[in-house]
């Protein structure tokens, strides 16, 4: 499978969730899933934040095992799913927040909004992902109009 992977560097996903804790409230006490995981950086993230319980979501064999490994480490006590992200049917506890960086769809057309499909679908409360800056205002657009987002905003860039 070739996939494609973009890590996610620690002082990103810091900020990523330390934003959506301060300014949204949305880590801290609550089910957070990470679609795509990777080696698990965001979740580990959002665990250390606060998080009541993080799933992390992985389809790469290896990464998942990075990711585990990483979280045993922290002793986080954190959740992993092998699963295709677009092939994702969500039976697990209500979630509220998806934070997730997604692949940008390069290597295969649409599969950022294949991500974003699935994460609106599975959190009950905010969704945050990380896009090239050349896809941003069609990723607004296309969550808005045909993905029945409520809202769509560029928080950092």
């Amino acid at each position: 499978v070739d996939l494609e992977q973009y890590p996610t560097g620690p002082h990103i996903a810091s900020r990523m969730v330390y934003m959506a804790e301060n300014t949204f409230g949305d880590i801290m006490g609550k089910i957070v899933v990470d679609l795509g995981c990777g080696c698990g950086t965001l979740g580990v993230a959002a665990m250390l934040m606060g998080a009541e319980h993080v799933i992390g979501v992985e389809m790469d064999s290896d990464a998942l095992e990075i990711a585990s490994s990483n979280a045993s480490e922290l002793e986080t006590g954190m959740d992993f799913i092998k699963c295709d992200v677009g092939k994702l049917t969500w039976t697990g506890p209500t979630v509220d927040t998806v934070i997730m960086n997604p692949p940008f769809g390069t290597r295969k057309k649409g599969a950022d909004l294949d991500f974003l499909s699935t994460a609106l679908k599975v959190s009950t409360g905010a969704v945050y992902s990380l896009h090239k800056t050349s896809a941003r205002e069609h990723i607004k657009r296309s969550a808005i109009q045909n993905l029945n987002a409520r809202t769509a905003e560029v928080l950092c860039q």
